[in-house]
Protein backbone atom coordinates (compact mmCIF):
# COMPACT_ATOMS: atom_id res chain seq x y z
CA UNK A 1 0.00 0.00 0.00
CA UNK A 2 1.36 3.45 -1.08
CA UNK A 3 2.34 5.81 1.50
CA UNK A 4 1.76 8.67 -0.90
CA UNK A 5 -2.52 9.41 0.11
CA UNK A 6 -1.47 9.17 4.39
CA UNK A 7 1.63 11.67 3.87
CA UNK A 8 0.01 14.05 2.25
CA UNK A 9 -2.89 14.08 4.48
CA UNK A 10 -0.46 14.61 7.50
CA UNK A 11 1.31 17.47 5.50
CA UNK A 12 -1.70 19.21 4.75
CA UNK A 13 -3.14 18.72 8.45
CA UNK A 14 0.23 19.99 10.29
CA UNK A 15 0.60 22.84 7.60
CA UNK A 16 -3.31 23.74 7.92
CA UNK A 17 -3.18 24.01 11.50
CA UNK A 18 -0.18 25.93 11.37
CA UNK A 19 -1.54 28.48 9.34
CA UNK A 20 -4.58 29.03 11.24
CA UNK A 21 -2.59 29.39 14.10
CA UNK A 22 -0.41 32.09 12.40
CA UNK A 23 -2.89 33.86 10.87
CA UNK A 24 -4.46 34.27 14.14
CA UNK A 25 -1.29 35.55 15.91
CA UNK A 26 0.53 37.25 13.29
CA UNK A 27 -2.10 38.23 10.57
CA UNK A 28 -4.19 39.25 13.30
CA UNK A 29 -8.36 39.11 13.25
CA UNK A 30 -9.02 42.87 10.98
CA UNK A 31 -6.58 42.46 8.43
CA UNK A 32 -8.21 38.85 8.25
CA UNK A 33 -11.72 40.44 8.40
CA UNK A 34 -10.27 42.97 5.70
CA UNK A 35 -8.90 40.42 3.61
CA UNK A 36 -12.71 38.84 3.34
CA UNK A 37 -14.71 41.24 1.78
CA UNK A 38 -11.44 42.14 -0.56
CA UNK A 39 -10.53 38.76 -1.84
CA UNK A 40 -11.46 38.95 -4.88
CA UNK A 41 -9.92 42.31 -6.07
CA UNK A 42 -6.51 40.99 -4.37
CA UNK A 43 -6.66 37.72 -6.39
CA UNK A 44 -7.97 39.37 -9.32
CA UNK A 45 -5.12 42.25 -9.17
CA UNK A 46 -2.49 39.21 -8.52
CA UNK A 47 -3.75 37.11 -11.95
CA UNK A 48 -0.86 37.62 -14.16
CA UNK A 49 1.86 37.08 -11.55
CA UNK A 50 -0.77 33.82 -10.07
CA UNK A 51 -0.72 32.49 -13.84
CA UNK A 52 3.03 33.06 -14.49
CA UNK A 53 3.60 30.98 -11.37
CA UNK A 54 1.13 28.21 -12.33
CA UNK A 55 2.64 27.61 -15.86
CA UNK A 56 5.82 27.02 -14.19
CA UNK A 57 4.33 24.77 -11.51
CA UNK A 58 2.60 22.65 -14.17
CA UNK A 59 5.89 22.63 -17.02
CA UNK A 60 7.80 21.12 -14.33
CA UNK A 61 5.16 18.59 -13.18
CA UNK A 62 4.12 17.77 -16.82
CA UNK A 63 8.27 17.79 -18.37
CA UNK A 64 10.35 16.78 -15.45
CA UNK A 65 10.69 13.50 -16.08
CA UNK A 66 11.48 13.95 -19.79
CA UNK A 67 13.58 17.28 -18.97
CA UNK A 68 15.84 13.94 -16.45
CA UNK A 69 16.52 12.21 -19.32
CA UNK A 70 17.76 15.00 -21.45
CA UNK A 71 19.88 15.70 -17.97
CA UNK A 72 21.26 12.85 -18.29
CA UNK A 73 21.96 12.18 -21.86
CA UNK A 74 23.69 15.48 -22.68
CA UNK A 75 24.07 17.44 -19.24
CA UNK A 76 26.92 18.23 -17.57
CA UNK A 77 28.32 15.17 -15.39
CA UNK A 78 29.15 17.70 -12.45
CA UNK A 79 29.05 15.32 -9.43
CA UNK A 80 32.69 14.42 -9.53
CA UNK A 81 33.82 17.99 -9.37
CA UNK A 82 31.31 18.92 -6.43
CA UNK A 83 33.18 16.31 -5.03
CA UNK A 84 36.53 16.89 -5.52
CA UNK A 85 35.83 20.97 -4.60
CA UNK A 86 33.82 20.32 -1.49
CA UNK A 87 34.89 16.48 -0.27
CA UNK A 88 33.74 15.34 3.05
CA UNK A 89 32.06 18.49 4.62
CA UNK A 90 28.47 17.40 4.60
CA UNK A 91 29.79 13.80 5.93
CA UNK A 92 31.61 15.64 8.66
CA UNK A 93 28.99 18.41 9.59
CA UNK A 94 26.26 15.17 9.78
CA UNK A 95 28.36 12.98 11.73
CA UNK A 96 29.22 16.16 14.34
CA UNK A 97 25.90 16.80 14.86
CA UNK A 98 23.55 13.60 14.36
CA UNK A 99 21.16 12.71 17.12
CA UNK A 100 17.89 11.28 17.15
CA UNK A 101 16.05 14.78 18.35
CA UNK A 102 18.18 16.39 15.66
CA UNK A 103 17.12 14.10 12.68
CA UNK A 104 13.57 14.19 14.33
CA UNK A 105 13.45 18.16 14.38
CA UNK A 106 15.27 18.50 11.22
CA UNK A 107 13.35 15.87 8.79
CA UNK A 108 10.08 17.10 10.18
CA UNK A 109 10.92 20.46 9.31
CA UNK A 110 12.75 19.32 5.54
CA UNK A 111 9.02 18.70 4.54
CA UNK A 112 6.37 20.03 7.22
CA UNK A 113 8.39 23.12 8.19
CA UNK A 114 8.92 23.92 4.51
CA UNK A 115 5.71 23.47 3.51
CA UNK A 116 4.24 26.15 5.91
CA UNK A 117 6.98 28.43 5.31
CA UNK A 118 6.27 28.51 1.38
CA UNK A 119 2.16 28.72 2.08
CA UNK A 120 2.12 30.99 4.58
CA UNK A 121 3.83 34.32 3.45
CA UNK A 122 1.03 34.16 0.49
CA UNK A 123 -1.48 34.19 3.32
CA UNK A 124 0.12 36.76 5.05
CA UNK A 125 0.69 39.09 1.97
CA UNK A 126 -2.49 38.43 0.37
CA UNK A 127 -4.08 40.12 3.48
CA UNK A 128 -2.78 43.52 3.16
CA UNK A 129 -4.35 45.69 1.39
CA UNK A 130 -1.82 46.56 -1.02
CA UNK A 131 -0.77 43.79 -3.57
CA UNK A 132 2.57 44.58 -4.71
CA UNK A 133 4.65 42.45 -1.68
CA UNK A 134 2.46 39.29 -2.93
CA UNK A 135 2.87 39.76 -6.59
CA UNK A 136 6.49 40.40 -5.80
CA UNK A 137 6.93 36.97 -3.76
CA UNK A 138 4.54 34.97 -6.70
CA UNK A 139 7.54 36.44 -8.78
CA UNK A 140 10.19 35.43 -6.97
CA UNK A 141 8.91 31.88 -6.82
CA UNK A 142 8.33 31.52 -10.21
CA UNK A 143 11.89 32.71 -11.26
CA UNK A 144 13.28 30.14 -8.82
CA UNK A 145 11.27 27.65 -9.90
CA UNK A 146 12.07 28.42 -13.40
CA UNK A 147 15.32 29.20 -13.34
CA UNK A 148 15.97 25.75 -10.88
CA UNK A 149 14.39 23.92 -13.57
CA UNK A 150 16.60 24.58 -16.40
CA UNK A 151 19.79 24.55 -14.39
CA UNK A 152 18.38 20.77 -13.04
CA UNK A 153 18.27 20.02 -16.89
CA UNK A 154 21.74 21.38 -17.64
CA UNK A 155 23.12 19.99 -14.63
CA UNK A 156 23.20 16.10 -13.62
CA UNK A 157 24.82 15.59 -10.38
CA UNK A 158 23.52 13.30 -7.18
CA UNK A 159 23.44 14.53 -3.55
CA UNK A 160 26.05 12.79 -0.94
CA UNK A 161 23.74 10.19 0.31
CA UNK A 162 24.52 8.78 -3.12
CA UNK A 163 28.28 8.98 -2.99
CA UNK A 164 27.48 7.52 0.46
CA UNK A 165 29.62 11.02 1.95
CA UNK A 166 26.73 10.96 4.14
CA UNK A 167 23.40 9.29 5.55
CA UNK A 168 20.31 9.61 3.81
CA UNK A 169 18.86 10.23 7.37
CA UNK A 170 15.90 11.16 6.19
CA UNK A 171 14.63 8.20 4.11
CA UNK A 172 16.38 5.92 6.91
CA UNK A 173 14.58 7.50 9.78
CA UNK A 174 11.47 8.78 7.50
CA UNK A 175 10.91 5.91 5.07
CA UNK A 176 7.02 6.99 4.36
CA UNK A 177 8.71 10.90 2.86
CA UNK A 178 9.95 8.81 -0.13
CA UNK A 179 6.77 8.37 -1.89
CA UNK A 180 6.36 11.90 -1.50
CA UNK A 181 9.88 13.43 -2.16
CA UNK A 182 9.80 11.06 -5.22
CA UNK A 183 6.47 12.79 -6.95
CA UNK A 184 7.88 16.08 -6.69
CA UNK A 185 11.63 15.92 -7.28
CA UNK A 186 14.61 13.33 -8.70
CA UNK A 187 17.61 12.41 -6.94
CA UNK A 188 19.94 14.26 -9.43
CA UNK A 189 18.18 17.51 -9.12
CA UNK A 190 20.61 18.46 -6.28
CA UNK A 191 22.00 22.00 -7.69
CA UNK A 192 21.27 24.68 -6.81
CA UNK A 193 18.75 23.58 -3.98
CA UNK A 194 15.39 24.61 -4.39
CA UNK A 195 14.79 23.87 -0.56
CA UNK A 196 17.11 26.53 0.25
CA UNK A 197 16.69 29.14 -2.47
CA UNK A 198 13.00 29.19 -1.51
CA UNK A 199 13.55 29.18 2.01
CA UNK A 200 16.11 32.19 1.79
CA UNK A 201 13.60 33.99 -0.67
CA UNK A 202 10.81 33.95 2.14
CA UNK A 203 13.04 34.77 4.94
CA UNK A 204 14.39 37.77 2.33
CA UNK A 205 10.68 38.81 2.30
CA UNK A 206 10.11 38.49 5.84
CA UNK A 207 13.07 41.00 6.75
CA UNK A 208 12.06 43.39 3.39
CA UNK A 209 8.30 43.02 5.04
CA UNK A 210 9.15 43.42 8.69
CA UNK A 211 7.10 46.54 9.27
CA UNK A 212 3.80 44.89 8.29
CA UNK A 213 4.65 41.74 10.43
CA UNK A 214 7.19 42.32 12.93
CA UNK A 215 6.25 38.97 14.60
CA UNK A 216 7.11 36.68 11.32
CA UNK A 217 10.37 37.98 10.56
CA UNK A 218 12.02 36.03 13.45
CA UNK A 219 10.02 33.01 12.88
CA UNK A 220 10.35 32.93 8.88
CA UNK A 221 14.43 33.16 9.83
CA UNK A 222 14.57 30.46 12.19
CA UNK A 223 12.85 28.34 10.05
CA UNK A 224 14.49 29.02 6.80
CA UNK A 225 17.79 28.40 8.78
CA UNK A 226 16.51 24.99 10.31
CA UNK A 227 15.67 24.14 6.25
CA UNK A 228 19.32 25.00 4.97
CA UNK A 229 20.67 23.31 7.74
CA UNK A 230 18.65 20.19 6.93
CA UNK A 231 19.31 19.52 3.72
CA UNK A 232 22.81 19.33 4.23
CA UNK A 233 22.18 17.51 7.98
CA UNK A 234 19.58 14.99 5.89
CA UNK A 235 22.38 14.49 3.48
CA UNK A 236 20.44 15.53 0.41
CA UNK A 237 22.43 18.36 -0.77
CA UNK A 238 25.99 19.89 -0.80
CA UNK A 239 27.13 22.51 0.68
CA UNK A 240 28.08 24.04 -2.95
CA UNK A 241 24.06 23.29 -3.96
CA UNK A 242 23.27 25.05 -0.75
CA UNK A 243 25.18 28.29 -2.11
CA UNK A 244 23.75 27.53 -5.17
CA UNK A 245 20.43 28.12 -3.56
CA UNK A 246 21.34 31.47 -1.90
CA UNK A 247 22.56 32.75 -4.76
CA UNK A 248 19.31 31.84 -6.52
CA UNK A 249 17.27 33.39 -4.29
CA UNK A 250 18.99 37.05 -4.08
CA UNK A 251 18.86 37.35 -7.79
CA UNK A 252 15.05 36.01 -7.81
CA UNK A 253 14.32 38.59 -5.03
CA UNK A 254 16.32 41.38 -7.19
CA UNK A 255 14.22 40.59 -10.38
CA UNK A 256 11.35 40.40 -8.91
CA UNK A 257 11.67 43.94 -7.38
CA UNK A 258 12.76 45.39 -10.69
CA UNK A 259 9.68 44.01 -12.29
CA UNK A 260 6.70 45.03 -10.24
CA UNK A 261 6.88 48.37 -9.25
CA UNK A 262 5.00 50.12 -6.61
CA UNK A 263 4.83 53.41 -8.69
CA UNK A 264 1.28 53.15 -8.98
CA UNK A 265 -0.12 51.30 -5.67
CA UNK A 266 -1.32 55.21 -4.33
CA UNK A 267 -4.83 53.78 -4.94
CA UNK A 268 -4.35 50.02 -3.90
CA UNK A 269 -6.69 50.68 -0.84
CA UNK A 270 -9.57 48.44 0.28
CA UNK A 271 -11.88 50.70 -1.88
CA UNK A 272 -10.32 51.05 -4.98
CA UNK A 273 -11.97 49.22 -7.80
CA UNK A 274 -9.76 50.26 -10.58
CA UNK A 275 -7.01 47.90 -11.73
CA UNK A 276 -4.22 50.80 -12.08
CA UNK A 277 -1.52 48.49 -9.91
CA UNK A 278 -1.55 46.04 -12.67
CA UNK A 279 1.99 46.55 -13.46
CA UNK A 280 2.96 45.06 -17.40
CA UNK A 281 5.73 43.15 -16.73
CA UNK A 282 4.27 41.13 -13.21
CA UNK A 283 4.25 37.84 -15.18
Amino acid sequence: MSWLPSVIGSVALWTGGALLLAAATVIGPDRLRGLRGDLGRRLWRSRRALAALGVVLVASAVGRSSLHVVSRLWGLQLTGLIYAIEGEFVGRLQATLVAPELTAYFSAIYVYGYAFLLSFPFLAYLALPRTVALRRLLVAYTFNYAIGLAIYTVVFAHGPRNLNVATSLLFTHNPEFTALTSEINKPTNVFPSLHTSLSVTVAAFALLTREEYPRWTPLALWISTSVVIATMYLGIHWLIDVIGGIALALGAVSLSYRIVEPDDEAGDGPGDKTDGDEVAGDA
